[in-house]
């Protein structure tokens, strides 16, 4: 027997509906590209929303066609993730931090077929657009004043002017939930990126689950400020969760600076932020030498990549900011564990409770995990035994667009190719990716560990744990070691600094200094770049 309830699909745009309907008056404030505050309303934003379906509709694109973008964080943006989602089209963030050829590949297996795109990324696109033999229309997100002259990009067109010609008197389309609404190509695997498809269901299903009191606890009485590129991951589902809880939304637009960042968070009364550890760490040491505190920042989430304690003790003891320490995927949405506190961790000391929080924490509604051997065993939950990292729900990818790389599943599960440990309480702490971990005289050593505790010392800005052959250990763990600016620290004063925090096994046999670490496209350190600057270095002794 079937339930009599009404059915009605889940739609992206029944998010924006229901923001302009019950929080029309709610704030959007974006800093834009020319360097100015643009400031309107969820009910603005829905209007202009309407416009760029219909705007699509007049280009002729069919449904589930794609529409790329090459964009900061801002109201224009917002307004694409709803009128091409909406209108039955497919969102297709580009990360503008890719190399020119990897972003000229990407655009040719999507098969895109607008690409709207900020004046800061146009001489990106002058690079790229000839390659792009899909994209039949090209749209700069600007006023028609700023459009530029002779850009050599054929048929360039304001999107102030795309948008004008439109009315907004526009009746969204109901159509299958299951229908793609956006894409986005991972940069977390070997050869070409993937491309993960998700769906109208999986978004909305993942912006309820990410607002939850024991997630991101995002309501009406939040301001929002998402770091965290609206081209990775669809900033975290943030901007959907935003419209779902009527939340003020602050958007950084490029200026990601510590400075830019904090004057915003000051000015806008942010309440909770998300973003990568690199964004908070330039924000931070902009802050403590300038005596400089918040007056209404409560939390933010740190994820993309491991957060070091140092940074979540400055938060949480420095600056009274709760840190949701979180985990996910481009696979998964990304959203698969955040790290609250239980009722009954309340009552312990804080330095227990801190040792809680420095994990990634326990699955949401939504997900389900495990942790196996190499055999594909499952392994127990004791906070001690490490396994490889499985997951799967509704949010979780099932394949890759266009079967790139065939079947990624194992008996259901998506491998993520981190390894981890899960406690008694159900939270996960993520050890190393398997590609990453070392192997020392058979024992497992977590490079995130010893990076960890280097960061922990106060002339290190930043530190990378890999492993070097060595003729009787297999491997060996080095440090590489970015200096903060006017600091000095040596060798031997780091190597003693890990006396008693760790095992003396697992202490890297060496530290190398270094200008800088290679960073990817979304802020995560490339050990594999790091490996190749280091491909003539030799172990003491080795």
């Amino acid at each position: 027997m079937l339930g009599l309830m009404q059915s009605q699909p889940l739609l992206i745009s029944g998010l924006i509906e229901f923001a302009e309907r019950h929080h029309g008056d709610a704030e959007i404030v974006s800093r834009r590209v020319e360097g100015d505050i643009h400031r309107y309303t969820y009910k603005d934003s829905a209007q202009r929303a309407r416009q760029v379906a219909q705007a699509l509709d007049a280009l002729k694109l069919d449904f589930s066609d794609r529409v790329a973008t090459l964009a900061w964080n801002g109201y224009r943006h917002f307004e694409l993730y709803y009128g091409v989602s909406g209108s039955g089209r497919v969102l297709h963030t580009i990360n503008p931090r890719l190399h020119p050829d990897q972003i000229a590949w990407i655009a040719n297996h999507a098969e895109d077929q607008v690409l709207c795109f900020d004046l800061s990324f146009l001489p990106l696109v002058q690079t790229v657009h000839a390659r792009c033999s899909t994209i039949k229309h090209f749209i700069a997100l600007c006023d028609e004043d700023k459009l530029p002259k002779d850009s050599g990009i054929p048929h360039l067109i304001s999107y102030e002017r795309w948008l004008g010609e439109q009315s907004g008197i526009y009746a969204w389309p109901s159509f299958d939930e299951n229908s793609a609404s956006s894409m986005c190509y991972t940069s977390g695997t070997t050869g070409n990126p993937k491309a993960a498809l998700y769906s109208h269901r999986s978004s909305t299903l993942h912006a309820y689950a990410a607002a939850l009191p024991d997630v991101m606890c995002i309501s009406a009485r939040d301001a929002i400020l998402p770091v965290v590129p609206m081209f990775h991951v669809n900033a975290w589902g943030i901007p959907y969760s935003a419209a779902l809880t009527g939340a003020k939304l602050v958007f950084p637009g490029p200026a990601l600076d510590g400075k830019s960042v904090y004057e915003l968070i000051e000015a806008e009364k942010v309440t909770f932020a998300a973003g990568v550890p690199t964004v908070w760490q330039m924000m931070l040491g902009h802050m403590k030498p300038a005596g400089l505190r918040f007056s209404t920042l409560k939390r933010t989430v740190i994820g993309g990549s491991a957060c070091p304690p140092a940074m979540i003790r400055a938060f949480n003891e420095d600056y009274g900011v709760e840190v949701l320490h979180a985990w996910g995927m481009t696979e998964m949405s990304p959203l698969g564990t955040l790290c609250t506190l239980k009722n009954k961790h309340d009552a312990l000391p804080e330095v227990e409770k801190m040792k809680i929080r420095l994990k990634q924490g326990r699955a949401i509604y939504g997900v389900d995990m495990k942790i196996v051997d190499a055999a594909g065993k499952e392994l127990p939950w004791d906070g001690k035994t490490s396994g490889n990292l499985y997951v799967k729900g509704p949010w979780i990818v099932r394949e890759y667009f266009k079967s790139e790389g065939g079947d990624p599943l194992v008996d259901g599960w998506f491998p993520t190719g981190d390894v981890g440990t899960i406690d008694a309480d159900g939270y996960l702490q993520i050890t190393d990716r398997s590609k990453d971990v070392i192997k020392s005289g058979g024992e497992w050593i977590s490079s995130i560990e010893v990076e960890n505790i280097a960061m922990a010392h106060p002339a290190v800005a930043m530190a990378a744990c890999i492993g070097m052959r060595h003729p009787k250990w297999d491997e060996r763990p080095i440090l590489a070691v970015v200096k903060k600016p006017g600091m000095d620290t040596s060798r031997e004063e780091l190597m003693r600094f890990y006396e008693g925090k760790t095992a003396k096994w697992q202490i890297p046999d060496d530290v190398v200094f270094v200008d800088a670490i290679p960073l990817g496209a979304t802020g995560k350190m490339l050990k594999t770049k790091l490996r190749e600057m280091l491909k003539d270095y030799r172990l003491p002794g080795a």
